[in-house]
């Protein structure tokens, strides 16, 4: 039976915003043009010069979903009220799933130079946010890259590809998270689970699926299928390349809390304003 392809059925634009402590990013779901992609909640594409990063994200709280971090350039020093900490460096992905609770801060570990990257949100079911919290930080050495053929360049962050296993073990959406370099007219190709809902995001240059261009900063949402096809542009192109399973369930949603109800939401509030966030119940 001859494979489908995935088309592109959205072509959205990154839009500037500012988080943080006056952090300048692109922020790419999560925006009036794309609110949500089950089940991920938000992408920022952040790039520039140390000063552009402001003061980092200084202490803030999490409930109910995982935050993807991955560093293309720079570094940058994570903490959380429980006394851990990591440096997450050119190349490196962290996978923090917040569960019933984190309060932590991510701050630029340098002064000078640049720093580029991604942070992605990805909800998780009713049956998991209450859920112990947890990190997987995998240093760069430790994501597999992969040589398809000439012009074609693969990090595997999580998921399979071409029989390689990204380092991203364990979590509830079978998410697969591929960093993708293309020369000029090279040609990637990846199978895809059907009924996952992926997306590509090109950050330098362009591809394109099908008859469709994905310019710069612009985000491709995908129809299904179970596969993918993209063939670099003129000067080549750089995307990521994301999806995993939805979960189907209401998302009650307020700053930095994702939960189902909104009775649920005050409640983390409650949780957090008391002191009580993250703890076991």
């Amino acid at each position: 039976m001859a494979s489908s392809l995935r088309t592109v059925s959205r072509l959205v634009q990154g839009m500037k915003a500012s988080d943080g402590a006056g952090v300048k990013l692109l922020r790419v779901i999560g925006q009036p043009k794309l609110d949500m992609l089950d089940p991920f909640l938000l992408l920022d594409y952040f790039e520039g010069d140390a000063s552009d990063m402001g003061d980092g994200f200084p202490d803030h709280p999490h409930r109910g979903f995982e935050t993807v971090s991955v560093l293309l350039e720079g570094s940058m020093r994570h903490a959380d009220h429980c006394g851990n900490k990591g440096l997450l460096t050119a190349g490196s992905i962290q996978w923090m799933t917040a569960g019933r609770g984190i309060v932590h801060s991510e701050m630029p570990a340098q002064s000078e130079g640049r720093l580029r990257g991604f942070q992605l949100w990805s909800n998780l079911p009713a049956s998991h946010k209450m859920m112990a919290p947890r990190y997987q930080d995998i240093p760069p050495e430790a994501v597999p890259l992969v040589d398809v053929e000439p012009g074609v360049v693969v990090k595997v962050m999580a998921g399979l590809f071409a029989d390689v296993t990204g380092p991203v073990k364990g979590v509830i959406t079978q998410p697969t998270y591929l960093l993708v370099e293309l020369a000029a007219g090279a040609r990637f190709r990846a199978e895809t689970p059907r009924g996952h809902n992926f997306f590509a995001f090109v950050h330098e240059g362009a591809i394109a699926v099908g008859p469709t261009e994905v310019p710069e900063r612009h985000i491709a949402v995908l129809d299904d299928g179970d596969a993918f096809e993209a063939v670099g542009g003129a000067s080549g192109g750089k995307f990521i390349f994301v999806g995993a399973a939805p979960i189907g369930e209401p998302v009650a949603r307020s700053g930095p809390f994702v939960m189902n109800t909104r009775e649920e939401l005050m409640q983390a509030y409650r949780d957090y304003s008391e002191g009580r966030l993250g703890r076991p119940e």
